[in-house]
């Protein structure tokens, strides 16, 4: 299957890196609207470079696109590349703005192409396990879920990235640009996040329009409370958390390492289990350094995108699953902003 990606910044390096190990996939094109980036990019991986994104969508054979421009600039290619009959994998966030995710979700139904928001934590073991021990209701009355992104970015990230800490192209700061994998896979593991209220700020950079510290009290739907705490401003940086308790059991999980597991009934899985994930990361997660962060899951994702392609459903994390962080992120702003509850837009 033929991928063409859109946008030649650090992560493009790693959706090149996952379609290279899938034998069922071939990185054919790219696209930058700065045409040098995009011909250094396409030297380096092999594939035909665009400075012109109709051109690179009339590249024969592409049936796959994926985009990796800033955040507040994925709504446009997506929809040229929708009209132009190529399924989409879009970075996270999927936009960021509501109205900007239902706009592409529409676009992508009328077109009959599929879109998948790139999420690539929901494939590693760790959060699966939690998902599955949540499902088969072994935690009995859920009670807590926490999800904790305690980073650090140096100032210079924000001066040398041109759109990084704009409202216009991040969307957000903490939140929308680094938190929002913990956000989504709390919400995927505990269930819809019915109310939230918040503060937020800009505590540890200079000349960032958005927060770089937020935390939120939240009320799942299901009657559990938590916490979501996002922040790059926490020096040295620390693996993002995620925590779920119940009256039957808990779980803690540190990037993909299984820190915490235990349950009032065990079951002859967890020991090995425990053993197994006690150490599954191989990467620093990006608590420090944006690019220690490794490809695996993105390149399971894409292997789900062909599937999906191929037999002819919705991929795993379709459009609408990938809107659902952005609306509690989107809630969680309005909180803070207007000192009052609020609640994730549908």
């Amino acid at each position: 299957m033929n991928f063409g990606i859109v946008g030649t910044g650090m992560i493009a390096d790693f959706h090149a890196r996952a379609l290279a190990e899938i034998p069922e996939a071939r990185l054919v094109a790219c696209f930058d609207a700065k045409a040098e980036r995009a011909e250094t990019f396409g030297a380096r991986q092999g594939c035909a470079a665009y400075g012109d994104l109709q051109g690179f969508l009339e590249h024969p054979g592409l049936e796959v696109v994926t985009i990796c421009t800033p955040s507040g600039a994925h709504l446009e290619p997506a929809l040229a590349a929708a009209r132009a009959g190529k399924h989409l994998l879009v970075e996270k966030p999927l936009e960021i703005s509501l109205p900007r995710c239902d706009a592409m979700i529409e676009a992508c139904e009328k077109a009959g192409v599929l879109l998948s928001g790139i999420f690539p934590s929901r494939f590693h073991e760790a959060p699966r396990a939690l998902k599955a021990a949540a499902e088969a209701g072994r935690f009995g009355r859920v009670t807590m879920g926490n999800a904790y992104v305690k980073w650090w970015r140096e100032q210079g990230y924000y001066d040398g990235g041109g759109w990084k800490g704009t409202r216009a192209l991040d969307g957000g700061g903490a939140l929308m640009n680094q938190s929002i994998h913990a956000i989504d896979l709390l919400q995927w593991i505990m269930g819809p996040i019915e109310e939230v209220c918040a503060f937020s700020a800009t505590l540890g950079h200079e000349r960032v329009e958005v927060e770089d510290c937020a935390a939120a009290a939240i009320r799942f739907a299901s009657g559990a409370l938590g916490a979501i705490q996002g922040t790059t401003a926490a020096w040295p940086g620390f693996m993002k958390r995620l925590e779920v308790s119940g009256s039957e059991g808990s779980a803690v999980m540190e990037e993909e390492d299984l820190v915490f597991w235990r349950f009032r009934q065990e079951s002859p899985e967890d020991e090995g289990l425990r053993r197994r994930l006690a150490g599954a990361s191989a990467t620093g997660g990006g608590a420090a350094d944006p690019a220690a962060i490794g490809f695996h899951g993105h390149r399971l994702q894409f292997e789900d995108m062909i599937g999906a392609i191929r037999d002819r459903r919705r991929p795993f994390v379709d459009g609408a699953e990938a809107r659902k962080a952005v609306a509690i992120i989107d809630a969680i702003y309005r909180s803070a902003a207007s000192g009052l509850p609020a609640r994730p837009s549908n």
